[in-house]
């Protein structure tokens, strides 16, 4: 992308939003979509077995963790790093954005 892609802009209804975040939006609600069809397929085809799950859900400041099955240790590890990521992200992501003017 040049630098006139990543400073256009959409103004809407007095809010401006950069393209850059408005692609970001569209991946991420791709990568919901896909993940949720993996799963979907892989009910369908492993349906037998041992079912684990978890999750972590953010309540303003504090996330809380949940899990249930054999296998809950791996994924809440894997939610919690997921969700220490997205927060150093959004740091980063609003610290550019004051330091351009935004």
């Amino acid at each position: 992308m040049n630098k006139a892609d990543d400073e256009s802009q959409i103004a809407e209804e007095g809010i401006t939003v950069s393209s850059r975040f408005f692609m970001y939006l569209i991946l991420g609600f791709i990568f919901v979509f896909v993940g949720i069809v993996v799963i979907l397929v892989a009910a369908v085809f492993y349906g037998s077995g041992s079912v684990s799950f978890g999750g972590v859900i953010f309540a303003g400041p504090f996330p809380i963790v949940i899990g249930a099955g054999p296998g809950a240790t791996l994924i809440v590890l894997f939610g919690v790093i997921l969700a220490v990521l997205s927060v150093i992200m959004y740091l980063v992501m609003s610290r550019r954005i004051k330091s351009s003017g935004g």
